[in-house]
């Protein structure tokens, strides 16, 4: 995998060879951040990558110059490696959690600019989960989150839904918070 933008744009990010996951393709990473680059400030803003797997929005989001960047999964492997990363980029400001990410929103004292879940596509608790997180409290105020899903999902019928988009098979829904 390769940073497409910021700082650190063409540098590789190494991934465990243990560690098995749908990383999101370079297509659907840089159309994503070109619609976050468009509404943000990436110097100013407070990023949190749930289900963050390699790493790979978070990191792009660090090297785009996010001001803070917390990076959940439940893997220790991921997050051993990820802490490896952030040394060896020095990226001021990231965090490596281990933690499930549901048990990170419950316990989150912290509030964030854009949020990113790319949890597994076949997730059992992946339609409820813009729900959790919008109640959560985690969003600052007209800040943003990202869900990351297989066309299998829609939306629609939630109030705070305020975009879709599809790159290939990947597709996001947005959600503004309150």
């Amino acid at each position: 995998m390769r940073i497409i933008g910021g700082k650190y744009k063409g540098r590789s990010i190494a991934v465990h060879r243990s560690f098995h996951s749908r990383p999101t393709t370079d297509f659907a990473r840089e159309g994503i951040f070109n619609i976050m680059s468009n509404h943000f400030d990436f110097q100013e803003v407070h990023f949190l990558d749930l289900y963050c797997g390699t790493g790979s929005i978070g990191i792009e989001a660090c090297s785009r110059g996010c001001a803070k960047a917390e990076l959940v999964d439940i893997n220790r492997q991921a997050i051993h490696h990820l802490n490896r990363i952030i040394r060896e980029f020095d990226l001021k400001g990231a965090r490596a959690v281990c933690m499930e990410s549901l048990e990170f929103l419950k316990i989150c004292r912290d509030r964030y600019h854009l949020v990113f879940a790319d949890p597994p596509y076949d997730y059992r608790l992946l339609p409820e989960l813009p729900t959790r997180v919008l109640k959560s409290n985690v969003l600052l105020q007209d800040g943003w989150f990202i869900l990351e899903h297989s066309s299998k999902y829609r939306f629609s019928e939630n109030t705070q839904l305020i975009d879709e988009r599809q790159y290939g098979g990947v597709h996001f829904s947005i959600f503004r918070g309150n």
